[in-house]
């Protein structure tokens, strides 16, 4: 029989103990007292959510995929992160890739025995044609998760590197995995509900991940989303602003630098900035390989060695 008992994440919270005697003003006020606790230890942990970073960032520029995988919340979770990257960075929906076990359903209600099969891990790893280039990512909030370690194993198995995110210390992902993210948010304010504190600190950490990753590969400058796509009205708004905010420019300007730019915000700034035509531009980014800064930097430093 597996024993939780020694898993943080299924002890009782001394702090919550009249959790049902409550008022609502003191339930809420235990729980982000809580969330602060957790909040603080990811901060013991912020070196190897960093290396994720670099490596999340290295893996992307050789033209590999990240893969995030986990069961029940932890699945969701990586799920969601995935499926933010296209709108926010303008990547392929392939590149950064949710697995939850269960399939696209567990998304919304459970799949009963999902979880428990490292075989089936391994199985969606396989049919996605993981190769050495990838990076794949197991969370698991109990750190034991049959399925994501299945994955893990497979993983290193086929020569990919590999990062565990779990809520546990000395985890089984953490020991099937090349990193280790372990922080350690204690006990739930409701006895073994992770979707609460666990759920909180992995959603911090992959936040940290999918968006250190994207800066690193060219997608912000500055601290602007320069590679956001434009699928609606507010985000049609939101490519002007950001033109605006990056360049100085006037609304009048930024408009007509995306409609020269095809809507492309990154080489509407480039454009703007170097106070040159869109297919200039382009070239500027393609030399910088996508990087705003160093494209304007480098074409500015072009022009001087040639003077």
């Amino acid at each position: 029989m597996l024993d939780l008992t020694k898993f943080t994440t299924e002890q009782r919270n001394q702090r919550s103990m009249d959790l049902d005697t409550m008022t609502s003003l003191q339930i809420v006020t235990t729980m982000n007292d809580e969330d602060l606790r957790a909040v603080q230890s990811v901060t013991k942990v912020l070196p190897q959510v960093a290396t994720a970073i670099d490596w999340a960032a290295e893996t992307l520029e050789r033209g590999g995929r990240v893969f995030y995988m986990g069961a029940g919340t932890s699945g969701r979770l990586g799920v969601l992160d995935a499926s933010e990257c296209p709108p926010t960075f303008g990547v392929s929906p392939d590149l950064i890739v949710g697995l939850i076990a269960g399939g696209e359903t567990a998304f919304i209600k459970a799949v009963e025995g999902a979880e428990d099969s490292e075989e089936l891990g391994a199985n969606d790893l396989r049919e996605r044609g993981l190769s050495d280039k990838d990076l794949v990512v197991g969370l698991a909030a109990s750190g034991r998760t049959p399925y994501v370690v299945g994955g893990l194993v497979y993983a290193k198995a086929t020569g990919c590197k590999t990062i565990a995110i779990a809520c546990n210390q000395g985890s089984k992902i953490g020991e099937s995995a090349d990193l280790a993210i372990e922080p350690v948010p204690g006990p739930e304010v409701l006895t073994g509900s992770t979707r609460l504190k666990a759920g909180t600190v992995q959603k911090l950490i992959l936040n940290m991940i999918s968006t250190g990753a994207m800066v690193k590969i060219g997608k912000v400058y500055q601290n602007l989303m320069v590679d956001v796509q434009q699928t609606n009205e507010k985000l049609v708004v939101r490519g002007q602003n950001i033109v605006m905010e990056a360049t100085g420019c006037t609304r009048e300007r930024a408009v007509q630098a995306l409609a020269d730019a095809g809507g492309h915000v990154k080489t509407a700034i480039v454009s703007v900035l170097l106070d040159c035509d869109a297919e200039q531009a382009t070239v500027a980014l393609e030399r910088a390989r996508g990087h705003v800064r160093a494209a304007v930097s480098g074409h500015e430093k072009s022009n001087a060695d040639a003077q």
